[in-house]
């Protein structure tokens, strides 16, 4: 399928936020979809992933968070301790209360896009946007129809403003998709987060895949478990397609 893709501007309250943006070149207009990035930053990986959900009848927009510290981008064939450092730094400096803004930025872009269709979007975040995810769903409720966790951190935790007290305020359609080991998830998470999520009543599926660890979908990295990634991208996909088409 060709797709029409483009680098893009998104206006904020801070300012200008790049992204990346990809919709099939076809007639008509098509779902949107917020890709939020893993802790390693905006890159041509996370773009050709952009590009698959794009590629599946949606409007796929990946903005980059770090922008708020300038222009980021990490060597990641050479990450050593002190890179870790930094990223788990940058990562460190976005609140929630920083991507619920950008997210009503985010929104706004896409309801200016000729490509977009109104209405109900989706989202998936990868490792820190786990609580990213659950959060705008909650804040954003009769926006966000279909929300997707994959191995994500800072779900749930002691801080007052930890994403799983806010899962009463969400409407739409929660997944979560966690690797067996995962050494940025407390061993307390998943029981706490399927309690919440229980008590809530909201739709949702909590799902660990044996025999994969952090980062199993990225298939540029050692860890990536393609029969598990792909598992977890058709779930993704098939909620998409539930709640948004």
């Amino acid at each position: 399928m060709a797709l029409i893709e483009q680098e893009v501007s998104i206006t904020t309250k801070y300012g200008r936020m790049p992204g990346f943006a990809a919709c099939p070149d076809e007639p008509g207009r098509f779902p949107g979809i917020i890709f939020y990035m893993d802790a390693p930053g905006y890159r041509e990986e996370l773009c050709n992933m952009a590009r698959r959900i794009a590629k599946q009848g949606y409007f796929c927009i990946l903005p980059d968070m770090y922008y708020r510290l300038g222009t980021v981008r990490f060597d990641l064939p050479r990450r050593s301790d002190k890179m870790s450092a930094v990223v788990m730094a940058a990562m460190r400096h976005i609140t929630n209360a920083d991507v619920v803004d950008d997210t009503a930025g985010i929104l706004g872009f896409l309801d200016a896009q000729d490509k977009c269709a109104p209405g109900p979007v989706g989202c998936v975040g990868h490792c820190m946007s786990g609580q990213y995810i659950t959060t705008v769903a909650a804040k954003f409720p009769t926006r966000f129809a279909a929300s997707a966790s994959m191995y994500g951190v800072g779900i749930v935790t002691k801080e007052e403003d930890t994403p799983h007290l806010l899962l009463d305020q969400v409407q739409g359609e929660l997944y979560y998709a966690f690797a067996e080991t995962d050494a940025h998830v407390p061993d307390h998470v998943i029981p706490d987060l399927n309690a919440a999520l229980e008590t809530s009543g909201v739709d949702h599926e909590v799902q660990v895949f044996a025999g994969t660890e952090h980062g199993f979908q990225f298939a540029e990295r050692q860890v990536y478990a393609p029969v598990a990634a792909e598992e977890a991208w058709s779930k993704l996909f098939d909620m998409w397609a539930r709640r948004l088409k």
